[in-house]
């Protein structure tokens, strides 16, 4: 073993323990990688970027854009609708229908971008027909990493394998190559799940007494259950108050006194209109606050009195009757999230999404005292308030935060887009030029995304913001690894291992081996960088044993795929892991054993659909 090799391999060492610790984002960590390569001689410039000129990697950008389209025109928030629909009250028929459903979309859009819109769905339908969430978000992250077995463009660690076969001179796989073991894996997922769920929680387990299951949740059961009663004042701004001509963040209303604007009344062409506030907002006479009392020990009268206030008449409680101005919903804040361990004033929350924080719930508790000055945490639930249009346009970014579910009252608040036709022309489009092999890839995936913002599905803000940019980097900055390896002979030395293990044993021992080995370095890192790594050492173990690389290659598609056994294998187990109350056994209790299902399955398909 060389000094180069031992370096490289010290080098990987430190990358796995660095995405394990999660010490560094791992977007940086990838980035890192390159610099090290570089500086250490062991690749030139060129090799250390060769990832950010790789086609897939703007085809993966484009299918995000793509999907954000989806969700802006509402098609993928109909299918949620037409679920609920079809599926009535039953907890089987509804888990059939959501796993075929998902795996049907995300065979065309990104896994996690389908359980994110998803979420919401499930939490709705869960409490409509009486049902723990756990039952079903479990079969929803299946069917999402499902979902990457459809298409070829279904999911990364597909495009990479693919790449990986184009590299080496190879013709790659087909749009529908992988989609016959989907099919089948796919079955028995379903099948699995609707025996798996009972090991779950039990229906009655997320059901707070004297709920009514078959009914949308509303503002009054947020402001019941984030104890938000007698909080709201609407005060009027006289003529002379010491507010008039002042920002709303010089202020500082919230810290002296508790008081938490989060809407603002104002004439406007001789009637009163509700005005979207922020840290900028400048009051005027006449202005109505709609205020959060959010200190108890607060004088109300002192308050007033020295800011020259009015208090007037409050219909409804905590800002109801507003329901179709104000919106309140809840968030939750999502892992490698920026805003991880900062407060709601250090991120300047309000200024920077539009909304206000009123409420944060950690562990089935809500957070007690000052809610500016809480440094949130992973998996923290904020309730948030503020104009329909701001909440909305957190369900578009999906970077730090994920909208769940929304009141009724977003019902009456929300008209229905008109583009949907479009979208789905487009997409049918990119899917008909990547079957026929007309255009490459890419160029069909940026076609179908210039009609979108032709349509109006999506505008340029909302595709840029679609883009998942950490992951297309922790793509670009883990290739070099692979030609790293190659380089320095540890691909050989792998494969070495494998010949001695497997090699006089067939090829189908094999294949075994290769989706052992992907399985397990898959606990560890995300799918698409074990992907990275794995493809070579499949393609060098099929030359060496002197068969075809397309079975050993699939294989390895296959098993990154099969990310179902640790809540961080996947982003999408990642994303379930809160609202479905899941602990870490609880992935191992389900997703062992179907993993062990998916490797027999496929090392017995693989090589009849392609021989070896």
């Amino acid at each position: 073993m060389n000094n180069q090799l031992l370096w490289v391999l010290a080098l990987l060492a430190v990358t796995v323990w660095l995405f394990v610790s999660g010490r560094l984002r791992m977007d940086v960590v990838a980035l890192l990688v390159i610099v090290a390569f570089v500086l250490s001689g062991t690749l030139t410039l060129q090799e250390a970027t060769i990832g950010f000129s790789d086609p897939n990697v703007i085809l993966i950008a484009a299918l995000f854009v793509i999907g954000e389209g989806l969700v802006r025109t509402g098609v993928a928030i109909q299918t949620g609708e037409w679920l609920i629909k079809i599926a009535g009250n039953s907890e089987s028929k509804m888990i059939f229908w959501l796993m075929l459903t998902v795996a049907g979309l995300g065979a065309f859009m990104s896994s996690t971008g389908v359980v994110a819109i998803f979420i919401p769905v499930v939490l709705s339908v869960a409490a409509k027909i009486g049902s723990s969430p756990a039952r079903l978000m479990m079969p929803l992250s299946v069917a999402a990493l499902i979902s990457g077995m459809m298409t070829l463009v279904a999911t990364p660690p597909n495009l990479v394998v693919n790449s990986e076969l184009q590299r080496e001179g190879l013709e790659g796989f087909s749009f529908f190559a992988v989609t016959p073991i989907g099919l089948v894996v796919l079955v028995l997922g379903v099948g699995y799940m609707l025996v798996a769920r009972y090991w779950l929680a039990s229906p009655s387990a997320d059901l707070s007494a004297g709920s009514a299951p078959l009914r949308r949740r509303n503002f009054r059961d947020l402001i019941r259950e984030y104890r938000l009663s007698g909080r709201a004042r609407r005060l009027s701004i006289r003529a002379g108050s010491p507010l008039i001509g002042h920002r709303l963040d010089d202020l500082q209303l919230r810290e002296k006194y508790g008081a938490n604007v989060v809407g603002l009344e104002r004439w406007r062409r001789f009637r009163r209109v509700m005005v979207a506030v922020t840290g900028e907002t400048t009051f005027r006479a006449g202005d109505v606050l709609l205020i959060d009392m959010s200190a108890a020990d607060i004088d109300l009268r002192q308050f007033c009195s020295e800011q020259q206030l009015e208090p007037l008449i409050l219909r409804g409680d905590y800002f109801s009757d507003r329901a179709r101005d104000v919106g309140m919903a809840e968030v939750l804040l999502i892992p490698d999230s920026e805003l991880s361990g900062k407060s709601v004033r250090e991120i300047g929350f309000r200024s920077r999404y539009g909304i206000s924080v009123i409420g944060i719930r950690r562990r089935n508790s809500l957070v007690e005292g000052a809610l500016t000055d809480e440094p949130l945490e992973l998996g923290d639930t904020l309730l948030v308030i503020g104009d329909w249009r701001c909440i909305r346009q957190l369900q578009q970014q999906k970077r730090d935060l994920l909208l769940l579910a929304l009141p009724a009252e977003i019902d009456d608040a929300v008209p229905a887009h008109s583009q949907a036709p479009h979208a789905l022309f487009s997409l049918a489009l990119m899917v008909a030029l990547m079957i026929t092999d007309a255009i490459p890839g890419p160029v069909a995936a940026i076609i179908a995304c210039l009609l979108m913002g032709k349509f109006r599905c999506i505008d340029m803000e909302s595709a840029y913001k679609a883009i998942h940019w950490p992951g297309l980097i922790l793509i670009a900055g883990m290739m070099p690894f692979a030609l790293a390896l190659q380089k320095t002979g540890g691909v050989a030395l792998v494969v070495q291992g494998l010949m001695d293990v497997a090699g006089g044993k067939g090829p189908h021992v094999m294949l075994l081996c290769l989706f052992v080995l992907c399985a397990t370095i898959g606990l560890f890192i995300s799918n698409t960088a074990t992907a990275v790594l794995m493809a070579p050492i499949g393609i060098a173990a099929a030359h060496q044993m002197g068969v075809s690389p397309y079975p050993f290659t699939m294989i390895i598609a296959i098993a990154a795929s099969a990310a179902f056994m640790t809540p961080v294998s996947s982003p999408v187990n990642t994303l379930v892991l809160g609202p479905g109350g899941y602990r870490f056994s609880d992935f191992v209790k389900i997703g062992v054993p179907f993993t062990l299902v998916v490797m027999v399955v496929s090392v017995l398909l693989v090589p009849l659909l392609f021989p070896f």
